[in-house]
């Protein structure tokens, strides 16, 4: 331990490990010891914060609110261990090792010391004012939406683990206060005509890159549009998609040649049936590749920099509303056209491992098609004395 000051007549102590930049604090109470972080790292302002720690914590003691029990770290702890032996099978093993990366990264530094007690929706407001600090800091930026809402589900997941164990009564409120229910929104695609720009532009790119030593990954990224747009796969399922996962089948409804693929993604596996342009994609890939069965269709992540400059000469990056354009736009645009030609939602629901519910939420409410105008423009039919009336006031 590194340099120490006593202060309270010696019952609080100010302390700093040695390779941290930030000051502890230590203080008994109730015959039980409690540390906690500044979180600061000059010491005059520890102090500050040290010292009213210290006497919040002894008024608590003086009506018997002390905390004591399991900290935050056991409970995550526990988490782990449970999450991923109980899930194996059941979980990709990377949506896993993400928990982990989430827990130890952001969740331990902040909560790890806290006892399971003073984890209250306050203190998570904190943490959320916390995340914004540290990423417009390092980013520039605040961390983006789903982001915070990745952690938020696995800070919920952990403390349901300490309320089955007993060691937290109940699950406080996570729900992210002064929000009001945002309007609808839906996911960035590309509309038949901005994605035949799309391919157009790779397909260029392909017969003619700019450098000679791009022309595989040029080759390797315009199938990778066609394919992606064709089976609505999500990238991180099409980055572990083997060769021996697809399958040329010909589909006796639609009396076509199409791709039946088996899906390795969060959900565990799953089956998807493209359509019929996804075919001729493949079949050049397997003919530029000469793969052998368990090699990766899209070894090389090379061309994501390529997609996006593409996107930028075409101005597609972002779409009417502003919203940026990725790789998961093709999936995206995989179902907005599905449904744009009359699919049925379930079906699609099925086929992209997805609800109807999800769909319906961020797909479905921005297409003029999904909408039955012989539904909407029903007419009540009137009844036969008004019929009569309304004739004869037209015929006189």
């Amino acid at each position: 331990m590194g340099k120490s000051h006593a202060l309270m007549g010696g019952k609080l102590h100010v302390y700093r490990r040695e390779n941290s930049s930030h000051w502890q604090c230590s203080a008994s109470l109730a015959g039980k010891n409690h540390r906690v972080s500044t979180k600061r790292s000059k010491l005059h302002e520890a102090i500050d914060w040290a010292e009213e720690w210290y006497l919040e914590l002894r008024g608590k003691s003086r009506r018997g609110e002390v905390l004591s029990g399991r900290k935050f770290k056991a409970a995550a702890d526990q988490f782990i261990r449970e999450y991923e032996v109980i899930t194996e099978g059941q979980r990709n093993p990377q949506y896993v090792e993400s928990h982990k990366m989430r827990v130890n990264v952001h969740l331990l530094p902040f909560f790890g010391e806290r006892y399971l007690g003073e984890i209250t929706p306050g203190l998570v407001q904190e943490y959320r004012i916390h995340r914004r600090n540290v990423s417009m800091q390092k980013w520039g930026r605040p961390a983006a939406r789903t982001t915070m809402h990745h952690e938020m589900v696995t800070l919920r997941q952990i403390l349901k683990t300490a309320v089955r164990h007993g060691w937290l009564d109940y699950l406080p409120d996570l729900s992210e206060p002064y929000r009001s229910n945002g309007k609808v929104t839906h996911r960035a695609w590309f509309t038949p005509e901005e994605y035949k720009r799309l391919y157009e532009a790779t397909r260029r790119r392909a017969k003619a890159p700019k450098k000679k030593r791009f022309a595989w990954e040029s080759e390797q990224l315009h199938d990778y549009v066609l394919f992606m747009a064709n089976t609505g796969l999500r990238p991180d399922e099409a980055n572990r998609l083997e060769y021996r996962d697809v399958e040329i089948v010909h589909d006796e409804a639609t009396d076509q040649r199409i791709l039946l693929i088996t899906v390795r993604g969060k959900r565990g596996v799953g089956f998807c049936k493209s359509t019929s342009g996804a075919v001729l994609p493949f079949q050049r890939l397997k003919k530029r590749n000469a793969p052998s069965s368990d090699e990766l269709v899209f070894p090389s992540r090379g061309h994501r920099e390529m997609f996006n400059n593409i996107l930028a000469e075409e101005g597609l990056k972002f779409d009417r509303e502003g919203l940026r354009r990725t790789a998961y736009s093709l999936r995206h645009t995989y179902i907005c056209l599905r449904l744009m030609e009359g699919a049925d939602i379930y079906q699609i629901a099925k086929n992209c491992r997805t609800s109807v519910e999800m769909i319906e939420k961020y797909y479905a409410a921005h297409i003029a098609n999904s909408l039955d105008a012989a539904a909407i423009n029903v007419r009540r039919p009137k009844p036969a004395k008004k019929r009569v009336q309304d004739i004869r006031a037209q015929e006189g």
